[in-house]
């Protein structure tokens, strides 16, 4: 895709990544990056207050998560493309991008692997009771059992279950693809009432259908708390709730009173409405043994971030012979 405008400048020279420290743990081979621009200034982080600055004369901005809203593109006068480090792009203002004409673009397709078995370690440790039987291993349980085995928290098969998926791009088909060898049942949600794909069902109508619920959609204002307390209520009480894609999706008070009051079995969550969380969240301080929660790193496999840094250097390589790569 060639940008229109003629007078469009390919001489880009300054780029900065504001928030490195989030995609590298020492484990990435940044060759690639470093020399695809002539000047790179990295930042560990970047707080919100020091967003202006350091944007104000790169022609290429990298965001992981950093917010750059209208007030803060405003200051981008220098700025030729905006590289999200990530799918989602709920961190960018995209309508202010249009504004102020600079390009954005995002990386796509590279957690197919990291994110779909994500969703299977939550599955299997919640099936597998995992919880309570380490602890029931450590606190001496089994070794004051009369037989071989302790059958206090039996766990159970995956086979003949059925999986419902919210969200039906890469990770929802990855997921229903391992789910496949488990001899599992794919339920797909449809968007909305206007969606008329074959083979798909209102959320409305699959939730009481489901024995696992996994969401892999994109947060939008339309499904801002998609699963509530009305939804909770849909779900057989031996279901479980999977969350791998964006905390908000979930009202998470509702989850708490459905899991205290055994409305639902069980659920795992890589993601919560604030991260990072506060020390207080009750999600965190809830005690619940029918609940995982792990720090938003279903996507952060060092293989991962690897093909996710290679696809933001070919982003810019693309965008600097005039041409666009996952513009948005």
């Amino acid at each position: 895709m060639t940008h229109d405008d003629p007078n469009y400048p390919l001489d880009i020279q300054e780029g900065v990544v504001l928030d490195l420290d989030s995609l590298n743990n020492n484990d990435l081979n940044l060759d690639s990056l470093k020399q695809c621009l002539p000047n790179w200034t990295f930042y560990g982080n970047t707080k919100p207050e020091e967003v202006y600055s350091r944007i104000k004369n790169a022609d290429i901005v990298v965001s992981n998560k950093v917010v750059l809203d209208k007030e803060a593109l405003s200051h981008a006068k220098q700025t030729k493309l905006i590289c999200i480090a990530a799918t989602g792009t709920n961190n960018i203002d995209l309508s202010a991008a249009k504004i102020y004409r600079i390009p954005v673009c995002n990386i796509t397709h590279y957690a197919t692997h990291s994110v779909p078995e994500h969703v299977f370690r939550l599955i299997l440790s919640l099936y597998g009771r995992l919880i309570e039987n380490n602890a029931a291993s450590i606190q001496g349980r089994w070794s004051q059992s009369p037989y071989f085995c302790l059958l206090d928290h039996l766990p159970q098969d995956l086979n003949g279950k059925t999986i419902g998926i919210v969200g039906y791009g890469d990770l929802g088909q990855a997921v229903a693809k391992i789910a496949k060898t488990f001899d599992m049942k794919v339920l797909i949600a449809k968007r909305d009432n206007n969606d008329h794909r074959e083979g798909r069902l209102l959320l409305s109508e699959m939730l009481p259908q489901v024995d696992i619920l996994t969401l892999h959609c994109p947060l939008t204002e339309d499904n801002y708390h998609l699963i509530s307390s009305q939804e909770l209520s849909l779900l057989p009480e031996h279901a479980l709730l999977i969350n791998t894609a964006r905390g908000p999706l979930v009202d998470e008070i509702s989850l708490l009173h459905a899991l205290q009051q055994k409305q639902i079995a069980g659920a795992g969550l890589d993601v919560l409405s604030e991260e990072p969380p506060a020390a207080d969240h009750p999600l965190l301080n809830s005690g619940l043994n029918n609940l995982i929660v792990t720090p938003h790193i279903a996507w952060a496999s060092q293989q991962s971030r690897q093909r996710l840094l290679d696809q933001l250097v070919d982003n810019i390589l693309v965008f600097k012979q005039g041409k666009a790569r996952n513009l948005l």
